[in-house]
């Protein structure tokens, strides 16, 4: 159902901390231009977990109204509150987004039994398509193949965004049913890719949009000599957007790009200076070149 580069797009600030609309929009309208297929907003990228609900609904009705249909818009709607996660599941179809992203939930650590009743409960209430997100860096809990595969028999839940760090765990996915995988991972995009993935909630996106939509496309085209091309010409990027904890660096980035502030919300704080000088030469030679 999803495919190519859909961007984990970021949430401005402005100084006061407030939601920047203005630069917001010009970032979505800046993927579009770039050949971006998918948006998706209120993710970990755009610091979800430190917005309010009312905040997250107004980021979710935005970006649709902005996007206008010209891509799919994959609003980040988890939490590890199931009520919670559902409200604004149920807040995103009412708005008109195309499907729902939902993080496994964090800290309570459900068994593969609470997995699948959290899921399940959500698909049938909702009546969105549902991207499951598998990344227990940060939740502390991992999906199995085998609990996706079973979740992947109920109605609406359709794809995953796979971020465990392992090709491995894409090849027994898709061995065992037929639920659509992206990366979540930038330097797994296409080996993920070559296993069956259909492409990437990516990061990178934020600061390079046209060439990982073009390495996307390129593996879909069979070009697989130019994919391979952009994958080693973006891996020094996709180092140096980790070396802190994701956004810091990639709002860094944008921020010396003259594109947003960088500003972030406690308890995130801007990357340190001494860090970004250690990445800025590779930054800069990868935007300058544009791959």
């Amino acid at each position: 159902m999803f495919r190519g580069s859909n961007v984990a797009i970021v949430t401005p600030f402005q100084e006061n901390f407030e939601i920047d609309f203005d630069a917001y929009g010009r970032l979505i309208d800046f993927q579009l231009e770039n050949g971006t297929h998918g948006i998706v907003p209120c993710g970990c990228t755009g610091e979800a977990a430190t917005m309010s609900h009312d905040e997250q609904k107004s980021i979710i009705r935005y970006a649709i109204e902005r996007v206008a249909g010209r891509v799919p818009v994959i609003a980040g709607t988890g939490s590890n509150n199931t009520e919670e996660a559902l409200g604004l599941t149920q807040y995103a179809k009412e708005v008109g987004a195309d499907a729902a992203l939902l993080i496994t939930p964090y800290y309570n650590k459900p068994t593969p039994a609470g997995q699948i009743a959290h899921y399940t409960y959500i698909a049938e209430k909702s009546g969105i398509p549902i991207m499951l997100y598998n990344v227990p860096g940060r939740t502390g809990t991992k999906m199995s193949p085998e609990t996706i595969a079973e979740m992947s028999k109920v109605e609406g839940i359709v794809s995953i965004k796979e971020a465990c760090g392992s090709v491995d765990q894409v090849t027994q996915i898709i061995s065992r049913c037929d639920i659509n995988v992206v990366s979540g991972d930038d330097a797994l995009t296409l080996p993920m890719m070559s296993v069956g993935a259909r492409g990437v909630v990516s990061v990178a996106a934020n600061v390079v949009p046209a060439p990982v939509a073009a390495l996307c496309d390129k593996f879909d085209e069979g070009d697989l000599e130019s994919a391979q091309r952009i994958h080693y010409e973006l891996a020094p990027l996709n180092h140096a957007l980790f070396v802190e904890s994701n956004p810091g660096p990639v709002k860094a980035i944008l921020a010396h790009m003259g594109m947003i502030k960088n500003v972030l919300r406690m308890p995130l704080v801007p990357m340190a200076p001494e860090s970004f000088a250690a990445i800025q030469g590779t930054v800069d030679a990868v935007v300058a070149a544009k791959v």
